[in-house]
This record gives C-alpha cells, sequence and structure tokens, in this order.
C-alpha cells in the first residue's frame, strides 16, 4: 500500500509538472500576441526564417506579407531584415526578405539588412549594433515565436510592440512544441 501511495505522488507531481510545462510557456505565448502594434517605434525588426535555395519559406513568406502590409500602414517605419544564411541556403534569409520587400513596393531606403545573425537572440543582438539607438523597436515574427522574441528584446535593454504572422498549419504542432521547450531554454539562460 505504501509503494501504491509513493507512486501516486510521484506520478502526480510528474503530471503536475507537465501541465505547467504545457501551460506557463502557453500563457506568455498569447499574451504576447496582445501587443500589438501601433507604429510607435521607427525600427521595426523581421526575424528571418528558412530559405529554399532562395526563395522564402512559407513561414518567412507569412512574416514578410505582415510586414508589408504594417510598413504600407507606417510608411515612416524602417525595416530590419535579420537572418543569416545557412548550410542548405544559397542566400541569406535577409537577402531574400529584401527582395521579395523591394518586388512589393517597399522603398530600398527602408530596408536594412542584419545578414549574420542565427538565432532569435542574435537576430535582436545584431540588429541592435546596426541602428540607431532607439528604447524601442516592433518585431514581426510568427506568433508562436513572439514571446521568446520580446522577453530577449527586453534582455536587450528594448521595450517592444509586436505584428503576428499566422504559423503555417503543417508545421503548427511541431513548432508549438519546439517553441515552449525554446521559451523555457531562454528564460533560463537569458539567449
Amino acid at each position: 500500500m505504501k509503494k501504491f501511495w509513493g507512486m501516486t505522488i510521484v506520478a502526480v507531481l510528474i503530471i503536475s509538472g507537465l501541465g505547467m510545462f504545457w501551460m506557463l510557456p502557453g500563457e506568455r505565448i498569447k499574451q504576447a500576441q496582445q501587443m500589438k502594434a501601433d507604429g510607435s517605434y521607427d525600427y521595426v525588426i523581421i526575424l528571418g526564417a528558412k530559405v529554399n535555395g532562395e526563395i522564402p519559406s512559407l513561414s518567412l513568406r507569412y512574416r514578410l506579407e505582415s510586414a508589408v502590409d504594417y510598413a504600407i500602414q507606417y510608411p515612416h517605419v524602417k525595416l530590419v531584415l535579420s537572418g543569416g544564411q545557412g548550410k542548405d541556403e544559397r542566400i541569406s534569409e535577409a537577402e531574400a526578405m529584401y527582395h521579395y520587400l523591394k518586388e512589393h513596393g517597399i522603398a530600398e531606403d527602408r530596408l536594412v539588412i542584419e545578414d549574420q545573425s542565427t538565432s532569435t537572440y542574435e537576430n535582436l543582438q545584431f540588429s541592435q549594433k546596426i541602428i540607431p539607438e532607439v528604447s524601442g523597436v516592433t518585431i514581426i515574427s510568427s506568433d508562436y515565436h513572439l514571446a521568446r522574441a520580446r522577453f530577449l528584446a527586453k534582455q536587450l535593454g528594448w521595450k517592444s510592440d509586436i505584428v503576428a504572422a499566422k504559423t503555417p498549419e503543417s508545421v503548427k504542432a511541431k513548432v508549438l512544441i519546439r517553441e515552449r521547450l525554446a521559451l523555457l531554454k531562454t528564460w533560463v539562460f537569458r539567449k
């Protein structure tokens, strides 16, 4: 009987821990999506995503579609295109974004390229080095990714608001689990 109660307590603790693992990051992900941008910040950072050869992946394309809409609505903002080149990409994510935005009518003088970063933290850190000192920025990324991006922006001393791009249905389940783990890791290591 003692063994039964001991195993029951362990099972309850494990289930509670898994519930917290799922719920707390999930709540932060939802909260981040409420911080909608209104043109207050002069710089927008578009976080990179996979490029297939030279073509933006569906995730990156959704981010870019959101960026075009925002740039048209707020013509004073400059857009920082942030993303390096992966081993399986012919061009950097920033260069793919540059071509897409120019093709969709965004003036070249509004585009700032940051093409060295390989992570969300580097996206923000390297972008911070190439733009004037500002108190805050607008971040454009996939909806699931914004809590972590805002947390990292805060670590770098920035306030932030967001433009949420939709997540492709084909990757939604995978990225929601992965993002919860990444968010927990970011909270612990601050990067």
